[in-house]
This record gives structure tokens, C-alpha cells and sequence, in this order.
């Protein structure tokens, strides 16, 4: 006789696995990507290392679930934005805000899933996860080049710089180190989301008054603390 799992049992494995990641995901935020060891986030997710292993049967692989579940997060945060936009260039503008709001707000493990050197390969993982997101901004891009918003350009080419720029500017090593004031956390969303409209080719005038739109947002206003 064939053993099946019953819902319960199947809710009961979800939800250790959940608490697993969420451990993992507490560690890295607090330490980076060197901070989540398997036996420390079994003691935070209350369960026995063996258990950890279960699930994810090495720390490569715990640590790439980990980025694909931030990851996928993040792209959920900017396709709500976005959709939630009155128009194709409002979208766009939702877009970039979001990425740089959340890259903002989580300083330390946005490093973590970008860029932070670790002892495992999780190269795969973190290119599966830019790939999403700037295939996100790129869709953003076209649809306000079809709606006649912007000139013609290489939609895909365009968002990878503008991914890059967002992540170079907010995380990476020239990036200030005082951005956890919410005033400067503002200033700085609002600054790289107008580079990133007028670098596609959004007017002067236009993209100021969508930066200004995203940054009375309630979502917005809550997450930079203004």
C-alpha cells in the first residue's frame, strides 16, 4: 500500500520548511551570507540540524532557496506596484521605486543576494534572480515605448543598466553609508528613480512629477519611514 501524505502532515512540512528559510533569512540580514550556517539556523528555526538537512540536503542549497525566496518577494512587491499604476510610465516609475525601496530597507542581505562572496556556489541562484527582475523592468519598458511614452530602445539592454545602476548606487562598495536615515533613504530613492526614467528617455518635467507620485504613495511613505 502506497504511504500518502495527509494535509495536515503536508502543512505541518511546509510550514518547518518556511520556518527554515525564514531563520536563514533573519541570519543573513543580521550577518550577511556568512551568517547562515546550518547548525545556527536550526537553532533559530527550533529544529535539529539533521532537520535542516532534510530539507535542503547543503548549504549551497539552503542558501539558494533563500535568494530565489527573496527574490521572489521582491518580484511579487514590484509586479503589485506596478499593476497598481494608472499608467505605463506611473508603472515603470513603480517599478524602480519598489527595487530601490526594498534593495533600501534590507541593505545587508540585498548585498547578501547580490554580490557577497560566500564559500558555496550560488551563482546560478543569483543570476535566476536578476534575470527576473530586470526581465520585469524591461516589460515595464516596452509597454510605455508601445503606449508611444518613450523612444525606441533595447527594452532588455535598458533594464539591465538600470539594475545594475540601482543595486552599484544603494549596495554596492560606492554606495553611501548613512542611508538608514529615512530622510536620506527618500532622497536616494527619489534620486536614482529619476536617473532611471530620464536614462530611458522619460522628459525632465514628466519624470519629476512621477518620482514626486511614487514618494506620496502610502506603500512607499511606510517602508522609507517619511
Amino acid at each position: 500500500m502506497v504511504y500518502r501524505r495527509t494535509h495536515q502532515v503536508v502543512k505541518r512540512l511546509a510550514a518547518r520548511r518556511s520556518a527554515i528559510l525564514a531563520a536563514a533569512r533573519e541570519a543573513a540580514a543580521e550577518g550577511g551570507m556568512a551568517a547562515v550556517q546550518i547548525a545556527p539556523v536550526a537553532v533559530r528555526a527550533n529544529v535539529a540540524a539533521g532537520t535542516v538537512y532534510r530539507y535542503f540536503p547543503s548549504k549551497a542549497e539552503l542558501i539558494s532557496e533563500l535568494i530565489a525566496e527573496v527574490s521572489r518577494d521582491e518580484l511579487a512587491a514590484i509586479r503589485r506596484a506596478a499593476d497598481a499604476a494608472p499608467g505605463p510610465s506611473s508603472a515603470l516609475a513603480a517599478a524602480v521605486t519598489t527595487v530601490a525601496v526594498h534593495t533600501l530597507s534590507q541593505r545587508r542581505l540585498a548585498w547578501g543576494i547580490l554580490a557577497e562572496p560566500v564559500d558555496v556556489d550560488v551563482s546560478a541562484s543569483r543570476l535566476a534572480s536578476r534575470r527576473e527582475i530586470a526581465g520585469e523592468i524591461a516589460g515595464r519598458i516596452d509597454a510605455a515605448v508601445r503606449a508611444g511614452h518613450l523612444p525606441a530602445q533595447d527594452t532588455a539592454l535598458a533594464a539591465t543598466a538600470l539594475l545594475g545602476a540601482l543595486h552599484e548606487a544603494l549596495v554596492g562598495p560606492l554606495a553611501p553609508d548613512n542611508l538608514e536615515d529615512p530622510v536620506k533613504m527618500r532622497d536616494a530613492v527619489q534620486t536614482v528613480t529619476l536617473l532611471a526614467l530620464r536614462a530611458v528617455g522619460v522628459m525632465d518635467a514628466r519624470a519629476r512629477g512621477l518620482v514626486v507620485q511614487q514618494t506620496l504613495l502610502p506603500t512607499t511613505k511606510a517602508l522609507v519611514g517619511a
